[in-house]
Parts: structure tokens; sequence; C-alpha cells
């Protein structure tokens, strides 16, 4: 009998609306009423998920929260009691908020047309965009990311993950979000060392994708240290901006090919941050990857001693310490290695070729990238 084959093909278009926004929980504020209503007729339930953090430094975001769904009861109906989740990389890294969120749907008769509602940093949106994107195959989702690495990055795209076993953003999802809002007005209560340290993944996207960016950064850096508002503000749209453009038109949305330009600096990141347990935040190790990176490329002859030495008076105007002692402890082998599993088999670099543009790489020169771990730790750079 002749072999039987049907070719299945199929295509979807995915959409989701990322908003910036103030004040989004005062009742007179129509946005998250409008974005819930885009899934048809209500009242839709809604399972709100709060981070410690964001509770502590909000203590009336639940009583907020209720009295916009009793304004807009037409709308959405808030189930309770909220689900309060610890911050921080913790919840990515033990079960228990996973676990809790499934208990809550079961318990609760949360199906694929109600919605969680995420209010939390990077790393609680990371983890709570799993366990929505498998509780039922897919719950609605809709992200309120509260520091500036999330609003910026960690919680516009695509991506959901969890620790496992060490190994970070181990177990993940490809899903978009319902709907994205980014309230200006939660940052002003975060800790100093979070508000510096979103701050990295605008200088590495500028790096790779928009030059005049990365000079805009230079040239601000003095006012997005002391995190001024009009400056904080563009800084935080346009690195947005340019990621969600990265994901629309890069023609591998669902990263199925080994190329990750947008992970420029993060091969040692993520590794810096299991060394440190954590203790380095994930955007103080990919301002270290970035330098790494960039001493890297001059000392290949990809980017000038002029372009070095500004990516180096960028990370540190706006506060970055660019030496950590778990840079002593990093195998490079081992990084580079984990790295190309991460990517699928295949090691996928980004380097430097001016502000502004990448190249990608399959091979590093380990001996020379020992010389650039050296430069960072002795704080001698190359001149």
């Amino acid at each position: 009998m002749p072999v039987r084959q049907i070719d299945q093909s199929f295509t979807m278009t995915y959409q989701f609306p990322v908003c910036f926004d103030r004040d989004t929980l005062a009742p007179e504020n129509p946005l998250l009423r409008d974005i819930v209503e885009r899934a048809g007729d209500g009242p839709h339930r809604v399972l709100p998920v709060i981070d410690q953090n964001v509770l502590e430094a909000h203590p009336d975001i639940v009583d907020r929260l209720q009295l916009y769904a009793d304004t807009h009861g037409e709308a959405l109906e808030l189930i309770e009691p909220p689900l309060i989740v610890r911050g921080g990389e913790i919840s990515k890294s033990e079960p228990t908020e996973v676990d809790e969120f499934y208990l809550r749907t079961q318990t609760q008769n949360i199906d694929r047309h109600s919605f969680a509602l995420v209010i939390g940093g990077g790393a609680v949106v990371d983890a709570i965009g799993y366990a929505a994107a498998t509780a039922h195959r897919g719950i609605r989702l809709i992200r309120m990311p509260t520091t500036v690495l999330a609003q910026n990055d960690a919680g516009i795209g695509v991506k959901n993950a969890i620790n496992y076993r060490g190994r970070k953003n181990y177990l993940g999802t490809f899903a978009a979000p319902f709907a994205v809002i980014n309230d200006f007005d939660f940052l002003a209560t975060l800790p100093a060392r979070d508000k510096v340290s979103g701050i990295a993944e605008a200088i590495k996207v500028a790096l790779i994708r928009d030059g005049e960016f990365f000079s805009w950064l230079h040239d601000n850096r003095e006012g997005l240290a002391a995190f001024n508002a009009e400056p904080t503000e563009y800084m935080i749209t346009r690195c947005a901006e340019l990621h969600l453009n990265h994901i629309r038109t890069s023609g591998d949305p669902f990263e199925q090919g080994s190329a990750r330009p947008l992970d420029f600096g993060h091969w040692c990141a993520h590794r810096l941050e299991e060394i440190s347990a954590s203790e380095l935040r994930h955007g103080e190790a990919v301002a270290i990857g970035i330098a790494l990176d960039s001493i890297y490329s001059h000392l290949k002859g990809m980017i000038s001693i002029d372009s070095l030495n500004r990516i180096r008076a960028t990370l540190e105007g706006v506060g970055f310490t660019l030496s950590h002692a778990a840079l002593e402890s990093l195998d490079i082998n081992k990084a580079l290695q984990d790295f190309r599993e991460h990517l699928g088999g295949k090691l996928c670099i980004t380097l430097l070729t001016c502000e502004g543009a990448a190249q990608e790489v399959d091979e590093i020169d380990h001996v020379l990238m020992e010389r650039c771990r050296q430069h960072l730790l002795e704080g001698t750079w190359p001149s």
C-alpha cells in the first residue's frame, strides 16, 4: 500500500494591544473595561493575581480593584479573593505560585472564557503567564507589568516561563497575552535598584537595533539615573516599540530558528543570575553581559574604541556596576554550551558591528572571551 501523506497548513493572526496609561484602576478610566469587552458580551470573570511586592507598596490595590469591578459590573466580575504571590525570581523557581493558580482554576471554575489579570514584576508575569497558558490549554491573560524591565521587555512579548532544576526559563510557552497595560504610576514606588535594572534592556535593544536611540540614551543617562519622568517614560515606550517590532517583523516570532538577536548579552547573563542565586537582578546581569560582549566585539575589531567607551559611559552613567563576584565563578565553556542547548543545538551569539547594528556568529574565541572577563573583573577596559 502506498504511503499516504496529508500536508496540513494553516495561518493564525495574533493581535493584542500594548497600552501605556496612568491610574488604570480609577473608576472613571475605561481602559481595562474596554479591553475586557473585546471578548464579547459580559460580565467576564476576572481572577486578579497580585505580586506581594506590589501589594506592600500599594496596600489599597485590592479595594481599588473591587471598586473598579463594582463600577463596571456589566463588563467584569472579580473573582475573590485575589491570588497573592511572592514577588521576584522565587515565583519562577518554586512551584507554589503556579500550583496555586492551577488550584484556583479548579476550585473557582475559571475556564478559557475567564481572565487572569496579573499585576506584578517580570518574574511574576512570567510565572503566571506560564500557568495561564497551560491551564485549560490557555486562559485569557491581561498583563499589568509594574517594573521598568517588565514594561519595556518581559511583560510585552509572547513568551512565558518558569525555572526548572536550576535552569532559568527551562519550562515555558509561546502564548500571546490578551492585552498589556503599562501603568507608569506603579513605577514611582519601585526601589532605585529596580528602576535602574530595567534600563539594561533599553540599552541592549538600542545597541542592536537603533543607533539614534542609543545616542539618546547616552545623552540622557543622567536624567535616567535620576529617574526623571519624561526621559524614563520615553525610554520605556521606545524600548517596548523596538521589541514589539522585532517580534512582528523578524519572521520568527516563536523562535523556531537559532538566531536570537534580542538575547544580546544574555548568554552569560542567565548563568550569572544562577551563580548568584538571583542576588543579581536580571537587568544587572544583562548589563554585565552587554559589557562583556561589547568588549569582545571591540577586541575582534568590530566596533571602535569610541563606541566601546560610549557603551561603558552609558551603562555606568545610568547606575550599573559592571563587575560582580559571580563573574569569577563563570564557566565560559559551560555557559556557552548551555546557551547552545537553549537555542536548539546551534550556537548563535549576537555581536555589535556599530551602534545600532549587530551580527550573529556561531563561534566564540574562548581565550579572548576570558580576556574580556578579566577586563571587567579588574575594571581595566581596553583603551
